[in-house]
């Protein structure tokens, strides 16, 4: 297939009257492998009202396809399944753009999880309204993958999660837990009421510190507002629940190096729950990247692994990744049936790139292009063995 760089801008005469065909041509081609027609009348079929899109997503991938969904350009009626198509037939692995390949020279040039950058994404995504983030993720907060082996809504699966992390912990009353991501204080209100525990909470979203201090203000509980790297006490267990997406790679040896000095000797345990994925690239989706989550970056089981070399023993992991796809959906839902209290303030242009943000990512889960992993570390290995608790 040729690339649409070899045809001019410039160019007059026949050649530039075929040039939007050819932009269609090259999508319509691309989509057909993943079982998706322009304009066809399947649900997960995309619907174009402005042809001006294909250029976009030919140039610009991700991206062009993201901006120009947020522009009312084209829809789907059923948008997390044309993902699941688009995903699962892992289009997106071959497809060359400019965007994906500076975002790639930049990563590797630039370490763009820095202390320096660490409290971005906290103003760009967590410090948004609490009232907005409770309608969506429930009245716990705990914006992370629930378990729903057992259970029939969301609620359910997501104290269900909750528990189970603090069995893997083998938590008891009084010890200490250090909650690296504490978002609202989810994890650390449960685990302090359900289990008597004494939970160290650090975030790095001056919203979730205030809303968490206020959830778990008659608890053994401390919120801080800090950056793992400078964290320096000791404790019994550490837990972590979707946090490790903003490391990046070239700080995952330095997170692992604080976890092993923050955690005491003999039984204690590190949990750590993290979305993963199996390639071993390290660019982050372009439109995630820019309009959702700044400078985070899906880990590789392989460079999670090596991170952990001489630091950690690996004693349990487990993949519960086609769970996030109930999880993410379950929050769109949340988020349509409040949408209309929260127009007025967030606008349309708004509600097309939370709809989109939601929907990818259930389609990415629902493909098994993503992958849930909750790795359970210790030390230096526990000499009787780890048991993971009955599911």
């Amino acid at each position: 297939m040729p690339h649409p760089a070899r045809h001019s801008a410039n160019s007059t005469g026949p050649d530039r009257l075929l040039l939007p065909r050819y932009w269609r041509r090259i999508v319509q081609s691309a989509l057909s492998r993943a079982n998706i027609m322009i304009n066809g009348d399947r649900p997960w079929d995309m619907q174009v009202k402005d042809e001006r899109i294909f250029r976009r997503v030919v140039l610009y991938g991700s991206l062009g396809l993201g901006e120009s969904y947020m522009d009312g350009d084209w829809d789907a009626r059923q948008l997390d399944e044309f993902f699941f198509r688009l995903l699962h037939a892992r289009i997106h692995q071959h497809w060359f753009d400019i965007v994906k390949q500076l975002q790639r020279l930049q990563t590797i040039l630039f370490n763009r999880q820095a202390l320096s950058r660490a409290f971005q994404v906290g103003k760009k995504h967590y410090d948004m309204d609490d009232d907005f983030f409770r309608a969506m993720l429930g009245e716990r907060m705990v914006y992370t993958c629930a378990y729903w082996k057992n259970a029939d809504n969301l609620d359910e699966a997501q104290e269900q999660k909750l528990d189970l992390v603090c069995r893997k912990l083998k938590l008891r009353p009084d010890q200490t837990v250090l909650d690296i991501g504490c978002g609202w204080g989810s994890f650390a209100r449960f685990a302090a009421e359900n289990y008597g525990a004494r939970v160290t909470g650090i975030t790095i979203s001056k919203s979730q510190a205030e809303y968490a201090r206020e959830m778990c203000k008659d608890l053994p509980v401390e919120i801080r507002l800090q950056d793992y790297r400078l964290v320096d006490d000791q404790f019994d267990h550490i837990v972590s629940l979707g946090m490790f997406e903003h490391v990046g790679r070239k700080n995952y040896r330095q997170f692992m190096e604080v976890a092993r000095r923050c955690l005491k000797d003999d039984e204690g345990i590190f949990l750590l729950h993290t979305i993963g994925k199996e390639d071993t690239s390290q660019h982050t989706d372009p439109w995630i990247g820019k309009y959702i989550f700044p400078n985070g970056e899906i880990p590789a089981l392989q460079y999670l692994i090596q991170s952990c070399d001489d630091l950690f023993v690996l004693e349990d992991l487990h993949n519960f990744g086609a769970d996030y796809d109930k999880t993410l959906m379950s929050w769109y839902s949340n988020f349509n049936t409040n949408w209309e209290k929260f127009k007025p303030d967030y606008g349309q242009h708004f509600y097309r790139m939370w709809k989109y943000y939601l929907n990818c990512c259930a389609g990415a889960f629902r493909s098994r292009n993503l992958q849930l992993w909750q790795l359970v570390l210790t030390r230096e290995g526990l000499l009787s063995g780890y048991q993971r608790p009955s599911m």
